[in-house]
């Protein structure tokens, strides 16, 4: 059950307010629970890459699947006195037969932290350092990542004609964007966004919820953020970080010509997007794309029971097994 819920929040899409939290003394490295580590220098910034690959194939050449996060800051491994809490949101032990994974450290963050004898959901609530605030914006994750996937498809390990990259909620943004730039990556899986953007789904919560109130909030905060757009004040969502991840992802998803999974839940905010999507692939007669609708699931793909979330029907197994497939990298 700490495991589920946790998965929920680190595939969340939409950031919380942030508390301050004491970081836990000497964290224990990556390597310690089966990672590698990578850096990357992107401009003067040292950027932290971690890599799973099955035990003694390291260095055997193989398909890549580049992770992108959501939007919480929290590091990528957290663990407890019984080991680590999963830093992909599907389990990745039968995936590792056929290709590396790869996944980046959002910026200023530890890689690791001891979550022991605390609530593992409230670290992606702590105060952020300014050296994140000032990166945590779609530009920056966007230009980072193809520096990185650039150099990660010149490692003799990764076969550079077969790169995936996908990711969930905040995630889909970056996708999005590397998937639409020529010869970058062989295919794409965009789960659970909203391709009309962020600021669609927040006004979906309060529609559907019948909350004027709620919605009026979002159509007075978006006034606040269009008014100063580059203002980063590390509280939240800041005008720069709602900014850029509110814009429609329609013409970067329509630009693109690699194959692009697109999967979301039939409950989620993000579904009209989706769909829109939907209908204009059709529309301009797109093959490239697959769409795979999960009924009475939600954003994060749990099931829903008497109008609350079952956190015991867990479907990140089955959706990862579905993209993974897909895109080739499921074992034979």
């Amino acid at each position: 059950m700490l495991q589920l819920l946790l998965l929920l929040l680190l595939v969340a899409c939409l950031g919380s307010p942030a508390l301050a939290q004491t970081a836990p003394a000497a964290p224990r490295p990556p390597e310690a629970f089966g990672y590698r580590r990578l850096t990357v220098m992107f401009g003067r910034d040292s950027v932290q890459v971690l890599l799973l690959s099955k035990p003694g194939e390291e260095q055997l050449k193989k398909p890549l699947l580049l992770w992108e996060q959501g939007s919480l800051p929290m590091p990528l491994v957290l663990y407890d006195e019984q080991g680590a809490y999963p830093a992909f949101p599907f389990h990745p032990n039968k995936v590792l037969e056929s290709c590396h994974l790869a996944i980046i450290s959002k910026p200023g963050l530890p890689l690791t932290a001891d979550v022991t004898g605390q609530n593992p959901n409230a670290v992606g609530k702590r105060q952020p350092p300014p050296y994140y605030c000032a990166r945590n914006y779609l530009g920056y994750y966007v230009r980072r990542d193809e520096a990185v996937l650039r150099y990660l498809k010149k490692q003799s390990w990764v076969d550079a004609a077969h790169v995936v990259i996908g990711g969930h909620s905040q995630g889909t943004s970056v996708v999005a964007h590397l998937a639409a730039v020529p010869g970058l990556v062989s295919r794409a899986v965009y789960l659970s966004g909203n391709p009309l953007g962020r600021q669609m789904s927040m006004l979906a919560m309060g529609r559907q919820a019948a909350d004027t109130a709620e919605v009026a909030g979002t159509f007075r905060r978006w006034q606040e953020v269009v008014a100063d757009p580059t203002r980063t004040d590390c509280q939240g969502d800041d005008p720069r970080n709602s900014y850029g991840f509110a814009a429609s992802e329609m013409p970067e998803l329509l630009r693109t010509r690699v194959p692009v999974f697109v999967g979301f839940g039939t409950l989620d905010r993000g579904v009209a997007g989706d769909d829109y999507l939907r209908l204009e692939t059709i529309r301009q007669h797109r093959p490239n794309f697959t769409f795979r609708e999960y009924p009475g699931r939600e954003h994060n793909f749990f099931g829903v029971k008497n109008g609350q979330l079952d956190y015991d029907d867990f479907y990140w197994d089955q959706v990862g097994e579905d993209f993974l497939r897909w895109a080739g990298l499921w074992p034979k």
